[in-house]
């Protein structure tokens, strides 16, 4: 039976080797996308799945497409993250800004969440700020994702004595209308974003247009 619920997403992430531990902020590169856009095609649309007990479903002003999770904000000096901030936004002069087609939403071991396509121009970027963050700070922090494709969470499991049943979601979700989301990925934001073991949550750092 445990295989069929929705694990504790913040339970991973504070138990794996390089671990994340709630109340840390730690520097993320996330494309952002117009919140009015998101809250009416993503978040509006699938209330009645995300908001059951078990998840913890993500407001419109939160949901973001993870680009790469680097290391705790405390540990790089200011110089470093001008550093960063600098070589990434020369390396994105020639990078266009492009849609991102988010399919319907899964259900996933630990979270629900829609995957998008095209992966490559998302990838690149994958690409250019792990680059970047491994040359400021001499490899330090480890490569995560290690393996890159781009999604966003609409909701996340969490710990409690009531999981998320996910056959019970998989069978709501195919009743459920909805079609695919096209988003516009213009900026690459960088913040510094920590967890309470529930939401996800940022300080906004700096942006990098995508012309």
């Amino acid at each position: 039976m445990t295989g069929t619920l929705v694990q504790d997403f913040f339970a991973g992430v504070e138990s794996r080797r390089n671990a994340w531990p709630a109340g840390r902020a730690d520097l993320h590169w996330h494309l952002l996308f117009d919140e009015a856009t998101v809250h009416r095609t993503l978040v509006e649309p699938y209330r009645e799945i995300t908001h059951q007990p078990g998840l913890a479903s993500v407001a419109a002003r939160w949901l973001h497409c993870t680009i790469l999770h680097a290391g705790p904000v405390a540990e790089y000096r200011e110089q470093q993250l001008a550093d960063i901030v600098e070589r990434v936004t020369k390396e994105c002069e020639n990078t266009r800004a492009f849609d991102l087609v988010f399919d319907r939403p899964s259900v996933g071991t630990v979270a629900v969440e829609c995957a998008a396509r095209p992966g490559e121009p998302a990838r690149q970027l994958w690409e250019i700020t792990a680059r970047v963050d491994a040359e400021v700070t001499g490899d330090r922090y480890p490569l995560i994702p290690a393996v890159y494709y781009p999604h966003v969470s609409l909701a996340y499991g969490t710990a409690g004595d009531v999981r998320a049943d996910r056959r019970a979601l998989k069978v709501a979700l195919s009743d459920h209308p909805g079609e695919p989301v096209r988003l516009r990925a213009d900026r690459l934001c960088l913040v510094a974003q920590s967890h309470d073991r529930r939401h996800i949550t940022w300080t906004p750092i700096a942006e990098v247009p995508l012309h």
